[in-house]
């Protein structure tokens, strides 16, 4: 089991680690050696996950997530099959955890009396310029 959060943890068979050649920094290894990891977690289908945790994994996936609901992340960051490995699953660590925080409630605000003051004689103040702008074109017409 991965520990995520107190209430979440997945099982080590809801992922799957898929290692492919990475480009980038490495000599002639990288040409040699499957370093990068492709990790691939079924957000649709896991039981791990409650329903409105996975609802918010869902929408902060974004492109990451393919139609199928399967959250893909790559990491290639390090030059090692282990520290990349790591970093994958930290990152979907971080993803769901960040979806287990519940959004916070939007408060309603009006705006204050002086705010609405200065729009409306900002609004005066164009409306002015405005007006003066259609004299000054029909005297030139004349």
């Amino acid at each position: 089991m991965i520990p995520i959060t107190e209430a979440i943890s997945l099982a080590e068979s809801e992922i799957e680690l898929e290692f492919v050649r990475a480009s980038g920094p490495g000599g002639q290894n990288v040409n040699k050696v499957a370093t990068a990891v492709q990790l691939r977690f079924d957000v649709a289908h896991s039981p791990s996950l409650p329903d409105e945790v996975r609802a918010r994994v869902q929408q902060l996936a974004g492109s990451r997530l393919t139609s199928d609901g399967v959250l893909i992340i790559e990491a290639h960051r390090y030059r090692t099959q282990e520290q990349n490995r790591q970093d994958a699953l930290q990152r979907l660590a971080a993803l769901i955890r960040a979806a287990s925080q519940p959004p916070k409630k939007r408060h309603k605000t009006k705006p204050t009396a002086a705010a609405r003051e200065r729009r409306l004689r900002a609004k005066r103040r164009h409306s002015d310029i405005k007006k003066n702008r259609r004299t000054a074109i029909n005297a030139d017409s004349d």
